[in-house]
Order: structure tokens, then C-alpha cells, then sequence
């Protein structure tokens, strides 16, 4: 061996370990320093952890489910304003609805931890989380789009054959308002996530929208929740692309 490469060889056995890469897995335990939207954590409130104890239930008893819906009070207002829409079209594509109202992206992320969806294989999950996040102050736009890009990383490795359908955050607020603007960053970089197979983003939030920027009352009551109507809107954006991934697993 030349001398320089001898001596290349071993200045490079006395480097420290921590200058050398080390591989790790998306789904890494959280470490020291992480933010809370990554960090699992249960709901402790009264309302909160009833609703949550109810869909860990759902999960570990469920059988011959194909699609799951997966988010926070808006995925659960498919029991009330959206119960309609959700018989007529949801269900019979052999659905199953786990929202929580009040969840974030940590919450979501111990319902997982929890009650793994591994055992029911669905070939698609419908995600929507985050708005909690911001909404609650909890965490910012950066740490709210690493909550999200953690909850994806736990679905892909627990139903790698599943495809992610994964909402855009919905825009919230009657007009304009600095929070439309983060949530318009997050789903910004979410568009990213999309392999064309494992994950498809897919944007429902824009049809909320009027053309000077308002939300109307009769889409979502409050500027944040849906009405029936509202859910109606989903349910024209969300069945052609779910029908379209049993589609695909069907043809396989």
C-alpha cells in the first residue's frame, strides 16, 4: 500500500465515532431535544381520552377492513355532519373512521403505537392531521410538518402494501389570515411525500375556498369544521381517489 494511503487509512480509524454517519430508521425513537408533534403522547383530557380509548377499540377489534380514516375532530365529524355522506358512499367501500377531535400529530402518532393498523392491511389509509398542531400553539409550521412526515413514516412501515392518501391540511379562518399562511407552506411541502404508488397527496382544502379568499358558513359553520355540505365537497374529492387505489389492488 502507498505510504499516503496508509496514512489516509489510519488518520480515518482515529476520526471520533460521532463524525461518522449513522443509517437511521424514519420511524427512530424520539431523541432528547425533539419537538412534541414527533414525541407520542396520549390524551389526558376527560373528552379527549374516552374518544380515544373508543377507536383503539375499533382498531384491535376490526375485521375486513380496506380503507381507514385516519385524523382529528374533522375525520370524526363523519359520525355527525358527514354521517349522511359517509353511509351513502363511504361505508360500502368497507371503511373504517378513527378521528379524534382534538388530536395532534403526537397523539396520533400513540394511537399507532398502540393500536398498530398492521393487522387490518387496508389497502388504503385517508390521513388529514395537523391543524391541531398550529391551532392549539403547540408547535409551529416546521415542527407540525415533521409531526405529519413521522406519522407517514409509522403508516409506511407498518402497511407498506397500503397506499397513503394524504390530505392536504385544510385552510382555515372566515378570511385570510397569517394561519392560512402556514398551513399553505405545510401542504406546500407535503406535495413532496408523493411517490405516485405508496403515498399520493391529495388536495381537497382549495375547494373551501371562494375566489376573494372567504370561507363560507355554509361549508364549515365555524371556519374550521364542515357542515353536511362540506363533507359532501370531501366525499366528491376523496371516493374517485380511494376507488381508484382498491382499483389498483384489485388488478394486482
Amino acid at each position: 500500500m502507498p505510504p499516503i494511503a496508509l496514512l489516509l487509512l489510519v488518520a480515518h480509524s482515529l476520526l471520533p465515532l460521532t463524525a461518522r454517519p449513522v443509517a437511521t430508521s424514519a420511524c427512530a425513537p424520539p431523541r432528547v431535544g425533539d419537538p412534541v408533534s414527533v414525541v407520542p403522547a396520549p390524551r389526558t383530557d376527560g373528552g379527549g381520552a374516552e374518544r380515544q380509548a373508543e377507536v383503539l377499540r375499533r382498531v384491535r377489534e376490526a375485521q375486513s377492513v380496506r380503507v381507514v380514516f385516519l385524523g382529528d375532530s374533522i375525520t370524526q365529524g363523519w359520525e355527525d355532519e358527514g354521517a349522511s355522506v359517509w353511509k351513502d358512499r363511504i361505508a360500502p367501500l368497507g371503511a373504517l373512521q378513527i378521528g379524534v377531535g382534538g388530536d395532534r400529530t403526537e397523539h396520533v402518532l400513540w394511537r399507532l403505537t398502540e393500536a398498530p393498523l398492521a393487522p387490518l392491511a387496508p389497502r388504503a389509509i385517508v390521513l388529514m392531521i395537523g391543524t391541531n398542531n398550529l391551532g392549539h400553539g403547540s408547535s409551529n409550521a416546521e415542527q407540525t410538518l415533521l409531526g405529519i412526515r413521522r406519522v407517514v413514516a409509522v403508516l409506511r412501515e407498518q402497511c407498506p402494501r397500503s397506499t397513503i392518501l394524504l390530505l392536504d391540511v385544510f385552510p382555515r379562518g372566515e378570511r385570510l389570515n397569517p394561519m392560512r399562511g402556514d398551513v399553505a407552506q405545510i401542504n406546500q411541502a407535503l406535495t413532496r411525500l408523493d411517490d405516485g404508488t405508496h403515498v399520493r397527496f391529495v388536495r381537497v382544502g382549495d375547494r373551501f375556498v371562494e375566489p376573494d379568499g372567504s370561507i363560507k358558513k355554509e361549508t364549515m359553520p365555524d371556519f374550521l369544521h364542515l357542515s353536511e355540505a362540506g363533507y359532501r365537497t370531501w366525499g366528491d374529492a376523496i371516493v374517485p381517489e380511494i376507488e381508484r387505489v382498491l382499483g389498483d389492488a384489485k388488478s394486482k
